[in-house]
This record gives C-alpha cells, structure tokens and sequence, in this order.
C-alpha cells in the first residue's frame, strides 16, 4: 500500500491559543510516528486567525526534536517570501540536526493575502514570477559544489530532498522539467489535479535525486466512530473555509450540526468543488472512499490533513486512518 502522511496547519481552535496548538502538533506527531505515519509536514501561512505554523522552521524544529524516526517537512515554504540563502541555512541547519529525516517542499504562492505579501517581501523587487530561478538558486547553495561565491552554513552539501508544491499546471511543468518529486494540493484546489498529475508524469526528466515521476496528493479525512459524528466534525473546516473565501478569516470553529443546511446554494457548490477530495465517516465509509480515490488517481503517497476543533477527536480521525491504511494494504 502506498504511504501515508500527515498535513498539519496547526489550528487554531476557537477558545483557544497557538501555544496550545503547537502543542497538539507535537502530540499529534507522535501519535502519527506510532501508528506509522511517513512524514509529518507543516505549511506556512501568514496573518491567518486559526493557523500557528507561519514561522514554519521553527515549528519543524519542535515537531523533530520530540519525535524519533517520521520524516519532517514543510508543505511548503512560500520561497517568494524569502532568500534562498536563509531557507538554505534554516533547513541545513535542520538536516545537521536531524540528519535523514527533513523535506523541503517549496510553492510559489504568498500563503496569505496581498498586503500580507507585501509585508513578507524581502525587498521590493520579490516576483513569485521568478520562483523557478528561485528554486536553481535554493539547489546550488545546497549542493557539494555551488557555483555561488556565497557559502550556505550550514546548507552547503545537506542532502535535503525538495519537492516542489502545486494547485495548477505550472507547479506540475516545473517539477518534471527539475526531476522532482510534486505534491499537489488537492485537498483544498482539486480542480486541475487530473490535468497536472498526466503532465507531471508526461514530462518528468531523472535527475540526481529523482529516477522516476513521484506523485503526492492532499486529502481531506474526517473520520470518526459514526457516519455522524464525522460530519459533525467536518463542519469546523467547512465553516472556516467559507469564512476565508468571504473574507472573514477565523479560528477553527467549534462543529455546527446541520451547517451545510443554513448555507445558499453558492457556497454549498463552493464547498463541494473544493472539498471533492475528501472522504468523511465511520471506518468503512472513509474506506470505500479512498479506495475509490486511489483507484481513480494512482498516487505514490497521499498526504492527509484533518482540521477538526477538538484534538482528541481529530487524533481519533487519524487513529481511524492509521487503522483503514492497514486494511488498504
């Protein structure tokens, strides 16, 4: 069976506070790392009320100092944001003390909104046109020979593998063209997921750290003891997605039975466009759905994500995962 990871934003929750959710982070990645989880990513987002991963080195740190042996990542850092010089040291720095066991992958959105960009900005003239470049440069300052007169330390010759994120075609073009492994963001922009998986594999030329096409893709599970309880659960991230896309960033709100009822038609048909790639119920339903999934997009990995308000129950969500990966295998 193919592994199976976990896409951590650290939320968080209504009544509460980010000290407490880069707690439930670290708990929740060693509970990842015992059930069997392969990695353990973070993604970096700036000026968002319910999400506490913006620093997200930092919590990458916190995450592989209290765990043994899953992998640790971003999914992603927004390289627009930031010199690859200081992205090179900050996960060479990761790699020297965690050796074999950090990922970098790498997108070219903001990871917020404009005005929030702007203030990311590491000069004036950062353009996420030039991410390509971006990355080029990122790869050399970690490489045992670097054309650059400038030495990355620690960096230089960390064997960090990069992937590259996407939600469109272009993430999928430039990761065949640089040999690299791509993970798509499906579970909240599925829309050209099919498209850019064909041209991904299509185009994909070997490189160095890369023999072959390697395909991740985000998806959403709420799962529980019931088919009710999960859609319960499920309407934590709902509402705060509709929160966003209306331009009222939240915390993670607490479950609303029957949420899905008290909304219009367009933000149900929003909800179901960008949450298709989602699988919500008891064991055997959440199942037949990723068999289904799986089946339909030939994935080397999928990388899960579960926003749920209250940890204990989205531990159980992952417990439930861990336990229907078994039954896939």
């Amino acid at each position: 069976m193919i592994p199976f990871s976990i896409l951590d934003l650290s939320p968080i929750a209504e009544g509460s506070h980010a000290g407490e959710s880069l707690r439930h982070t670290l708990d929740l990645a060693q509970h990842g790392e015992r059930w069997g989880f392969n990695r353990y990513w973070l993604a970096e987002h700036h000026g968002m009320p319910g999400i506490a991963s913006a620093a997200t080195a930092v919590v990458i740190a916190h995450v592989a100092a209290g765990t043994n042996s899953i992998r640790v990542g971003a999914g992603g850092i927004m390289l627009p944001n930031h010199s690859p010089l200081v992205i090179a040291e900050q996960f060479g720095t990761l790699e020297a003390l965690y050796p074999g066991r950090i990922d970098l992958g790498l997108g070219r959105a903001p990871g917020s909104d404009q005005t929030t960009a702007r203030a990311l900005r590491r000069n004036l003239g950062s353009d996420a046109e030039e991410f390509p470049q971006d990355v080029l440069e990122l790869q050399d300052y970690m490489s045992d020979e670097p054309r650059q007169r400038v030495l990355a330390v620690p960096g230089h010759g960390a064997k960090v593998p990069l992937w590259i994120l996407g939600s469109s075609l272009f993430g999928a073009q430039l990761a065949a063209h640089l040999g690299l492994p791509f993970a798509f963001a499906s579970h909240f922009a599925p829309q050209m997921m099919m498209q850019a998986i064909s041209m991904y594999r299509a185009g994909f030329k070997p490189s160095a750290q890369l023999d072959k096409p390697y395909v991740m893709l985000g998806y959403n599970i709420f799962a529980a003891d019931t088919d009710e309880e999960a859609q319960l659960r499920a309407t934590s991230m709902q509402q705060a997605f509709v929160n966003l896309r209306t331009g009222r960033p939240s915390k993670l709100p607490p479950p609303l039975k029957d949420y899905r009822s008290t909304l219009g038609p367009q933000e149900n048909a929003m909800l179901d466009s960008v949450l298709s790639c989602t699988a919500i119920g008891a064991p055997d339903t959440v199942e037949a759905q990723l068999r289904a999934f799986i089946a339909s997009t030939q994935p080397n990995e999928l990388m899960i994500t579960s926003q749920i308000h209250e940890h204990a129950a989205r531990l159980r969500s992952y417990e439930i995962v861990s336990e229907v990966h078994k039954r896939l295998a």
